[in-house]
Formats: C-alpha cells, structure tokens, sequence
C-alpha cells in the first residue's frame, strides 16, 4: 500500500491567510517607504515653477513673508500645514485671481519637490 500525503484544507487555509498578510504588510511598508522619500524632480520643479509662476510668486525661496499676496514659495514651504497631499489639493484647485494651469502629474510632483526643497532647515 502507498501511503500519500495530503494537506488538510483546515491547517492550509491559516497557514495561506497568514502568507497573504505578511505579504500584503511586506507591499504596504515598500510603498511606505517609497512615499516617505518624496516624489518629483526639485530641479524641473523649478524650472515649472520659472514658467509659470515667477510672473506673480517669489520662488526662489528667499521670501518667508506667510502674509505676502500672493505668498513666496519659500513662505509656503514653511507652512506647518504644507504636506504633500495639501500641496497637490492646492494646485489643482482653481482659486481667486490665480491662473488655472493644467499641470501634469509629473509637472504636480515637480513642484511639490520644488516646494518643499525650500523649507528653512
């Protein structure tokens, strides 16, 4: 008689649940990861910033006047409130007298970097 060994489906499907998680917290901390070091290019941030902004923002950073209108990129930077997500929001969101650019995604993290590079160390 040959004797076959089978996996019960009772201690497979803890055994799979628990692979499945520790697979998808493996996934979760990469993005993670990959979030916290930022997206986007500062430098073609700048060069974005250059084209369209310059005309009405300060964006070289040396302005950190918060109540300047239209504020400074270095004013905005070190706005306690200014997050990536908050920055994003902002610049797809039509307001006052501002321009309404079409930036692409590559364009919108671009300048976020750009933004945030400038933040007082």
């Amino acid at each position: 008689m040959k004797a076959t060994i089978t996996s019960s489906p009772q201690t497979d499907g803890p055994r799979l649940l628990r692979w499945g998680l520790g697979a998808l917290c493996a996934s979760v901390a990469c993005a993670g990861g990959a979030l916290a070091q930022g997206v986007g290019d500062a430098r073609a941030g700048r060069a974005v910033a250059t084209s369209l902004c310059i005309q009405c923002h300060d964006i070289d950073g040396a302005a950190r006047d918060p109540s300047r209108v239209p504020p400074g990129f270095g004013a905005v930077a070190d706005m306690a409130s200014q997050t990536a997500l908050s920055l994003r929001v902002f610049l797809q969101t039509p307001h006052g007298a501002m321009p309404r650019y079409q930036l692409t995604p590559t364009e919108t993290d671009d300048v976020i970097a750009y933004i945030q590079s400038l933040r007082a160390r």
